[in-house]
């Protein structure tokens, strides 16, 4: 096979939750375990970081792997969903596998893969640690795909572990309460395995100083060691920080050109992470700062508050939850603009009715379908959304739509007065 018919055969014959939703969803590690046996166990050749959360844990993973790519180790990133290309979910140095990896690893083991009926997430898996044991990778950083306690990462002895947050997401799976989500989260916590926790909430602290206290753990609470003050100045290329550690300055004058609001908090359970590696690895100062200045052109980092277009200005931001798009609205409550537009398109299994409800009424909608299985009909879509009291119009693809905004948004700054800023405002929803 090349490497489309790989493709293809991937994505058509192994069940993949980010096309299909819960039937591609197991509820245990035991094939995950027989697989990686099978290829005599290749998680076990690495050093890692394991990182879970409900939202975040995307921009940590790629932060933390550019400050190790900086430090000059030779550095795994091991993430999910892809957004255009299957290869970003696995990268070394920044560079995705290459296809001939992929297709060599598919031909050698498809017999087996098959026998065992992997799923989609299983398969990526497995192919993500056989390759990394392969290219001999110094230190390989391992997001979770879904929950923690059962996903097919869960089988890796890390340095350390990272949960971001918690908050209402998969619910049909992980639990209908902030307290059931963290215990399934806590699920990655290690015997005598240091743990960050990025926030302190209310509904789920005690689930992980419980889970650390039994695994003899050190836990450590990010956002009540690590202060993150922001620089007022404002730029579209980058946010400036002083970190402060236990009230002392830690770094200053630090570069971070993520640029949501909400990557404040990333960035302390970042920091907070990095403060801890410091002691087995070999961590400047200078690789922080300049592993999260250079973080997305280091790792190919994607879709969060994502500047894909300045003039007229088109943010693409993958908030796909309640709590991801709290941080999306007061986003644009900072944001200057004299006319919104929104391109829009939602997956199935989401809160959808929570996410309309809570999206800025005075934008004017691009309504669409992800070219996904699990993509909401568009017209679904549409009533739904106009039921709660948002307007727009429907068209055949996210493309399209994209195009219809960018128009129309470049209309509208022809014709505004000076003073004013547009914002062309797009979303994508992340699909796993």
């Amino acid at each position: 096979m090349n490497y489309n018919e790989t493709l293809n055969w991937m994505f058509n014959k192994l069940p993949m939750y980010q096309r299909i939703g819960a039937a591609a969803y197991k509820a245990d590690l035991n094939t995950t375990i027989e697989v990686l046996d099978y290829l005599n166990n290749p998680q076990h050749c690495f050093k890692s970081v394991h990182i879970a959360g409900t939202n975040g844990k995307g921009s940590t993973s790629h932060s933390l792997a550019s400050v190790f790519q900086e430090a000059g180790y030779k550095t795994g990133l091991y993430t999910s969903p892809h957004l255009r290309d299957f290869r970003e979910r696995i990268r070394i140095n920044g560079d995705m596998i290459p296809e001939n990896e992929v297709v060599d690893f598919i031909e050698k083991h498809k017999d087996k893969l098959e026998d065992l009926q992997l799923s989609f997430f299983e398969m990526t898996v497995a192919m993500a640690f056989d390759y990394f044991r392969k290219e001999k990778v110094d230190i390989a950083i391992i997001e979770v795909g879904m929950g923690g306690r059962l996903d097919s990462t869960n089988v890796i002895k890390p340095e350390l572990c990272v949960i971001t947050n918690i908050s209402l997401d998969h619910i049909k799976f992980l639990g209908d309460c902030e307290e059931k989500i963290a215990i399934e989260k806590a699920g990655i916590i290690k015997n005598e395995t240091a743990v960050v926790i990025g926030e302190t909430q209310e509904q789920s602290k005690n689930v992980f100083i419980k889970t650390a206290e039994e695994k003899n753990s050190p836990i450590f609470f990010a956002d009540k060691v690590i202060n993150c003050k922001k620089d007022d100045t404002y730029s579209i290329e980058y946010h400036k920080f002083d970190i402060y550690k236990n009230n002392d300055i830690y770094l200053k004058d630090l570069r971070f050109p993520l640029l949501g609001n909400y990557q404040k908090k990333n960035l302390a359970t970042i920091i907070c992470a990095l403060d801890l590696l410091r002691g087995p690895f070999l961590i400047e100062d200078k690789h922080i700062y300049e592993g999260l200045a250079n973080v997305v052109s280091n790792t190919g980092l994607m879709g969060r508050w994502q500047v894909i277009n300045k003039n007229p200005l088109a943010i693409a931001d993958t908030g796909h939850n309640v709590a991801g798009i709290n941080e999306v609205n007061k986003q644009l409550s900072e944001t200057k603009y004299n006319k919104l537009h929104f391109v829009l398109s939602v997956v199935n299994d989401k809160d959808i009715d929570g996410i309309l409800l809570l999206l800025p009424k005075d934008a004017e909608y691009y309504f669409c379908k992800a070219d996904i299985p699990r993509g909401l009909d568009v017209e679904i879509l549409a009533e739904k959304a106009i039921n709660s009291g948002l307007s727009g119009k429907i068209y055949s693809s996210v493309k399209q739509a994209y195009a219809s905004a960018l128009e129309n948004a470049q209309k509208d700054e022809e014709k505004a007065p000076a003073p004013y800023h547009r914002r062309l405002r797009l979303r994508r929803n992340a699909h796993h």
